[in-house]
């Protein structure tokens, strides 16, 4: 394949799972208007990339578009150390023609701030009306844009042009692609208590080999005899929303939040407000995202080289 034939793959597989469904088609328009309203000086400056991505934190960070990928060494997170390790199996004999990452770097963790957006449109599915989710998230979105503005992004990204390897991150396209999966699995499955979504969540082979890993799924709000009442997964959205977000989902009638990984304020406020909480695991659920767009990736002939965290489960 094709680097561009990844990247459109990824991003289309983003597309097809993403919460917002038919609204996604509006989130572009708005873009291709706010592109034609610049003056011609100014559009030299805007992202084209973002009138077909919806997703700022999913970018080719370095390559050629048309570069013919054979091997794809594919991790959680890529920094320096990884880029060395592409370039050390390719000296050894196995050529790497690109390295992806499911972690943002380089302008797509610059850009992850942007995808909270559609935590928003979440909420509004959920019951809560868009301006009351719009004016919570406002603030926390803000404050991840300006926890970014001091990073040094481009590392990675710039070991990956000395070493001539392509680079390329997928996040929220990943990270959809786990929300559908465990939304359809609670939905079809129905579970009555939190010991029932621990036992469904372990039938997973990411979930499982993680608690060998000592990261397994954990009850961090409640326990396993408390009934669940409505299930809600929070696995998408670029990073942790607002703590002032649980007040309106017990408002809204949700009873248990599955998630990826929850600070210590999110917890407190999910408990305040009598909401249960199960951790699946950041990485096994990251990996369980990312397995389901490398499984599509193989069905086109590529070869994957797992590394970086990546629990590799393989589902054809």
């Amino acid at each position: 394949m094709k680097l561009k034939e990844i990247y459109e793959l990824v991003v289309n597989m983003g597309k097809e799972a993403d919460p917002r469904g038919n609204r996604l088609e509006q989130v572009l328009k708005s873009k291709s208007k706010e592109f034609n309203d610049l003056k011609e000086e100014d559009k030299k400056y805007f992202d084209q990339d973002k009138l077909f991505n919806p997703y700022a934190d999913t970018r080719i960070l370095y390559g050629k578009e048309e570069s013919v990928v054979k091997t794809v060494l594919a991790g959680i997170d890529v920094e320096t150390a990884e880029i060395l390790l592409a370039d050390r199996l390719t000296e050894k004999g196995t050529k790497i023609d690109l390295v992806l990452s499911h972690h943002p770097e380089g302008k797509a963790l610059a850009g992850l701030h942007e995808v909270m957006e559609l935590q928003e449109e979440i909420l509004y599915d959920l019951g809560v009306p868009i301006n009351v989710a719009q004016g919570i998230l406002a603030s926390r979105i803000s404050e991840v844009q300006r926890g970014l503005m001091p990073l040094n992004h481009n590392r990675g990204v710039d070991t990956a042009k000395i070493l001539d390897i392509p680079l390329m991150c997928a996040h929220t396209p990943a990270d959809n692609q786990v929300q559908y999966f465990l939304e359809k699995l609670f939905l079809d499955k129905d579970p009555e208590y939190l010991g029932d979504i621990i036992k469904l969540l372990k039938e997973i082979p990411e979930y499982e080999e993680a608690i060998y890993l000592g990261a397994g799924p954990k009850i961090i709000g409640g326990t396993e005899k408390r009934k669940t009442g409505k299930v809600i997964v929070d696995m998408t959205g670029g990073t942790s929303g607002s703590e002032n977000t649980y007040e309106k989902l017990s408002a809204a009638g949700i009873g248990t939040i599955v998630g990826m990984h929850m600070g210590e304020k999110h917890r407190k406020a999910a408990e305040k407000n009598h909401i249960n909480v199960i951790i699946a695991g950041h990485i096994a659920s990251d990996s369980l995202g990312m397995n389901l767009i490398l499984d599509k990736l193989e069905d086109k002939g590529l070869n994957i080289i797992p590394c970086s965290g990546i629990i590799r489960v393989k589902r054809r």
